[in-house]
């Protein structure tokens, strides 16, 4: 038990004085090495920071990681916009519910619910305050819809607990089609409530015309996530492969139908995308560190034993478990929360008999809030960053979305054919 002690305690020291996850990782494993006196060699730590990213469903992250910037700068997010609002524009909060649909587009192209941020919040923020929406709301809203960027295929973290946990990439990613939805739908009712007692503007209802016109013009963003999925569930290439095709197709759709992109540009979207992606194979490599010290000190049997003396109720183990989710989800970044938790969540799950398909998009969903749940809260601080609005009034403007994705949460949670239907 000193040896847990010392290693979450020093984790949760770091993180609290900001330092970054993946230094935070491999700080307190090191320290916990020495401290605690356990037999295991530091060349071994080299060997697991290097085979720890070399697997092949891994290459999956990279690659979405760079085809989400690329569509997002290369005028994917205007013409997605376009197409929702000309059919629901017209709607009292129609504008507010284009803004979600075209995040659940996006998020199904870039597998980041940050990248959904950065992606839309750009140009919907500016847009709902030119219609009349509050700077504040129209901030919380984007920062909320980005949540749904880790739950709809293709989804990065459902590729790390794919991996953690051994179970088909391809399952998770149908099986979080439609709670992806849910979280979209709940949403879509509050942003509506909210333009109803707030009286917001609509926009004049687009003629046939106008539609066809909006869907001709995006026909290439739309098409986007059928052939990525398609390919995926018709056997056409795996996951991995997929995520090539992703950029393939968003390298020709920004620069010979949209001309959006030039070489320039290109290449600081691929600069950027390296940065993101070594950011999170860090965390990758160092939370296997991590693992490998929970295994070897026995600490999942010790949690699992705990939690089972607790209680044999499913009901009451995934309560309990969204619970915790929640609480580690406000400060520990989503895929290293994955890493670390899969190990001694998943075979407790197993044994209560709840399908690891379900399993997994409870997690998901789960550590999807902690992106608007400071001190993490990163949609918050990208959101932000882009209205200039603080941390604080964003944090109580959206309160109301946390709540109605929570409810979304339990309903995920407790009626497994949510996620179980379309498999």
């Amino acid at each position: 038990m000193s040896t847990g002690i010392i290693l979450f305690g020093t984790l949760i020291i770091l993180l609290l004085i900001s330092v970054p996850v993946g230094f935070a990782l491999i700080i307190s494993s090191l320290l916990t090495i020495l401290l605690a006196d356990i037999s295991l060699p530091f060349s071994l730590l080299t060997q697991v920071l290097i085979t720890a990213n070399d697997s092949f469903p891994l290459m999956a992250i990279p690659f979405f990681i760079l085809a989400g910037v690329l569509m997002g700068r290369g005028g994917v997010s205007e013409r997605l916009l376009n197409i929702a609002s000309s059919f629901v524009g017209h709607y009292r909060g129609g504008f507010a519910v284009a803004a979600i649909l075209t995040a659940m587009f996006f998020s199904a192209i870039s597998g980041s619910g940050p990248a959904t941020v950065a992606a839309i919040g750009a140009i919907m923020i500016p847009a709902m305050v030119k219609r009349g929406y509050k700077k504040l709301f129209a901030t919380a809203l984007i920062a909320a819809s980005g949540t749904i960027g880790i739950v709809i295929p293709p989804s990065i973290p459902l590729v790390i607990y794919g991996v953690s946990s051994g179970t088909s990439i391809g399952d998770l990613f149908i099986a979080g089609i439609i709670p992806g939805t849910l979280m979209g739908l709940s949403l879509m009712i509050w942003a509506v409530l909210h333009a109803r007692k707030e009286n917001y503007q609509t926009d004049p209802r687009a003629t046939w015309k106008e539609r066809l016109h909006a869907i001709n013009r995006g026909k290439g963003a739309i098409l986007m996530p059928v052939v990525i999925l398609g390919g995926i569930y018709g056997g056409i290439f795996t996951p991995t492969e997929a995520a090539v095709v992703a950029v393939v197709y968003g390298l020709v759709l920004s620069f010979f139908f949209y001309r959006e992109l030039t070489w320039k540009e290109t290449i600081s979207i691929i600069y950027d995308s390296a940065i993101t992606t070594g950011s999170i194979m860090l965390i990758v490599a160092a939370a296997a560190i991590f693992g490998r010290i929970l295994a070897l000190e026995q600490i999942p049997n010790a949690v699992a034993e705990g939690i089972m003396g607790l209680t044999t109720n499913p009901i009451i183990f995934l309560l309990l478990v969204n619970i915790l989710l929640i609480v580690i989800g406000t400060f520990m970044e989503t895929i290293a929360a994955v890493i670390i938790l899969t190990p001694i969540l998943l075979p407790l799950s197993v044994e209560m008999g709840i399908d690891p398909i379900h399993f997994g998009i409870i997690m998901i969903v789960n550590l999807s809030l902690g992106f608007i749940t400071p001190p993490l809260g990163l949609n918050l601080f990208i959101a932000s960053g882009i209205s200039g609005l603080k941390i604080e009034a964003l944090s109580k403007a959206i309160l109301p979305a946390f709540i109605a994705l929570i409810v979304t949460l339990l309903f995920i949670t407790y009626v497994s054919d949510l996620s179980l239907l379309l498999l």
